[in-house]
């Protein structure tokens, strides 16, 4: 099976893989999920440091929602990653602002689980998320956006074959300072999802 294509079957009920790769899988968020290590990862301030979260506290209730918004969308692609080893949920990927017309959409991924950082999770995630995008949801285009002090985003954008298309300067504020968004994009004939 390549990487990238739905599996018709693996575990039972809400555990089965929407995409499944090497190491990881990506399946609808669910609600149990909330009372997994999820909430803490938005209530961390080093989980959070390269991204806009962590101004307010998180809620259960708002965890809840946004779980069951994600299971509606069509505006949106929001999946949990999990490993396939003991099926544990390390983060969250998504594509935000999907636009039929363009072809394009955004691309955002929380590695949650700080224990699994740094071992290529987020990159196989990535590659999934991507080549269904491409391949069979028919976009063009993928961007992304980050903090300019976000190293570990700027790496996975490099290694996905992204292109540095700008820089927002003081387009952000976190940690009692001003923070450049530095943005990226892929077009699909740029892609390589490998195998």
């Amino acid at each position: 099976m390549s990487a990238g294509a739905p599996l018709d079957g693996a575990r039972s009920g809400t555990d089965v893989p929407f995409l499944k790769g090497e190491r990881v899988s990506l399946r609808s968020l669910r609600e149990a999920d909330v009372d997994g290590p999820y909430l803490a990862w938005l209530n961390d301030a080093d989980v959070c440091r390269g991204n806009s979260h962590h101004a307010f506290p998180y809620s259960r209730e708002q965890a809840l929602a946004y779980v069951r918004h994600a299971a509606t969308t069509r505006d949106e692609l929001i999946l949990a990653v999990t490993l396939n080893e003991d099926w544990r949920h390390i983060g969250n990927v998504a594509l935000t602002q999907i636009n039929p017309l363009y072809r394009t959409a955004e691309f955002s991924i929380l590695m949650g689980d700080s224990g699994e950082w740094g071992k290529g999770y987020a990159l196989e995630a990535a590659r999934l998320v991507f080549a269904h995008a491409f391949f069979s949801l028919n976009l063009t285009r993928i961007g992304c956006g980050t903090f300019h002090t976000n190293e570990g985003m700027i790496k996975l954008a490099s290694a996905l074959g992204m292109t540095q298309e700008g820089v927002r300067r003081r387009a952000a504020w976190k940690e009692d300072r001003h923070l450049d968004a530095v943005e990226f994009g892929i077009l699909k004939e740029e892609f390589e999802h490998g195998p």
